[in-house]
């Protein structure tokens, strides 16, 4: 159950990309919603997304709180 919860915050993530505020604020629901082990690899998968959007990178303080 929580992997489709995992997947679907991507999908999310990807789809407000396009507004710094919005991916802000799902990234922030996100990692109030999953598991430890499920932001880790949301981190991981942040960097390698962000790296072609540098307007995102900023956001990264999110998760690294």
């Amino acid at each position: 159950m929580s992997r489709m919860i995992y997947d679907y915050t991507k999908e999310v993530l990807e789809r407000v990309s396009f507004s710094p505020d919005l991916f802000i604020k799902e990234l922030k629901k996100a990692v109030r919603n999953l598991l430890p082990y499920e932001i880790e690899h949301l981190k991981n998968w942040l960097l390698y997304y962000t790296n072609e959007k540098p307007v995102l990178k900023e956001c990264l303080y999110v998760v690294n709180d």
